[in-house]
């Protein structure tokens, strides 16, 4: 029977975190994309606990206006930690601009603000001795709810092998205020939330995910089609190998 020991999950994962950056950056500090969220919120908590406030620097990336900034701002406060704001807009409207020779997609207008938030991650971890953090969880993986070379990039990731129901309750292990852990996640464009676009909900998927219960057929073949639609996501680039032999 599926069981999860919050606490257990929590210490280890701060941790793992600590063991991290003892190997791949000692003295580094962890670089976190704040939007408000469960994840960059539970994200940025567990790094504070595992390197101290000091080591920990937020970035809200806005795109022109954000209604729900007000919740990024509220978790940085919370944290104490480092924080920049950087609006995006230009950025993206000036990438769309020079493509006017070109029939832009949907998806295009939708993945570009991601991209463009990661290597403005980038920009400010590599100026300030940092380390990107991933901030995905499992749930929203297995069903390729994230942009690649977006959102889904990183350094290290401390939520991916972690559900979203898991992360909300380390969120509340790790006392974060409940506004944060509990705040529905909605895409910023069609002004839905990720379940309404999925068509599940999240409670659903995980059971799914760690139990293999779905009792639901539709909904059971939907999930598979997507999780098999987006693998290519989690997967290396596949790279040609000529298995070139060295004489000598």
């Amino acid at each position: 029977m599926y069981s999860f020991d919050v606490k257990e999950i929590k210490d280890r994962c701060v941790e793992w975190i600590r063991d991290w950056f003892e190997k791949n950056g000692k003295d580094c500090n962890a670089v976190v994309g704040i939007s408000g969220g469960k994840d960059s919120s539970v994200a940025a908590a567990l790094c504070v606990e595992a390197l101290g406030k000091e080591r920990v620097i937020g970035v809200l990336m806005p795109c022109g206006e954000q209604a729900d900034i007000d919740m990024a701002r509220k978790l940085v406060k919370h944290l104490d930690i480092r924080s920049y704001e950087i609006n995006i807009k230009n950025a993206v409207e000036g990438i769309l601009g020079e493509l006017s020779e070109i029939q832009v997609s949907r998806q295009t207008t939708t993945n570009l603000p991601a991209r463009i938030r990661m290597s403005t991650l980038y920009a400010v971890s590599q100026s300030m001795n940092g380390r990107v953090v991933n901030t995905c969880n499992l749930s929203e993986d297995w069903v390729g709810y994230s942009t690649r070379y977006g959102d889904n990039a990183g350094d290290f990731s401390p939520l991916s092998h972690l559900t979203v129901a898991e992360v909300k309750a380390i969120g509340q292990e790790a006392g974060l205020p409940v506004e944060l852990v509990e705040k529905v996640p909605i895409d910023g464009l069609s002004g839905k939330t990720d379940e309404e676009n999925l068509g599940f909900t999240y409670e659903i998927l995980d059971r799914y995910i760690r139990e293999g219960i779905c009792e639901d057929e539709d909904i059971r073949k939907k999930i598979d089609e997507i999780h098999q639609r987006n693998l290519f996501k989690l997967e290396l680039m596949p790279a040609f190998n000529p298995d070139i032999q060295v004489l000598g």
